[in-house]
């Protein structure tokens, strides 16, 4: 059973940046997929990034493409989003999830087994 803490949530300005750190226990972090997803109030959750069990191939919505960066530290089992050039569009409870798969990028989310509790952020005009 692996358990996922976000942190790193809070309030910015658009325009400014945060970066979100996901902690995992419990299992073998260099053999999942990890992936960040987001739901924004009266929406459905969305993909938002993707990393493979090293790092070395990552993948992101088109929204986000070019503002955030997925990255992650298999000797710490955390992986982080940091995001820049925030936008008012982009507040959301963003979520960490992780999936042990043969495939090395997951971006549907009922593919992913484990998630965190989320952590809001929330971006001012």
């Amino acid at each position: 059973q692996v358990q996922l803490v976000e942190s790193g949530g809070g309030l910015v300005q658009a325009g400014g940046s945060l970066r979100l750190s996901c902690a995992a226990s419990g299992g073998t972090f260099s053999s999942y997929v990890m992936g960040w997803f987001r739901q924004a109030p009266g929406k459905e959750r969305e993909f938002v990034a993707a990393i493979s069990w090293g790092g070395s191939r990552r993948t992101y919505a088109d929204s986000v493409k070019g503002r955030f960066t997925i990255s992650r530290d298999n000797a710490k089992n955390t992986v982080y989003l940091q995001m820049n050039s925030l936008k008012p569009e982009d507040t959301a409870v963003y979520y960490c999830a992780a999936t042990e798969t043969s495939y090395s990028l997951v971006t549907r989310g009922n593919q992913y087994t484990y998630w965190g509790q989320g952590t809001q952020v929330t971006v001012s005009s």
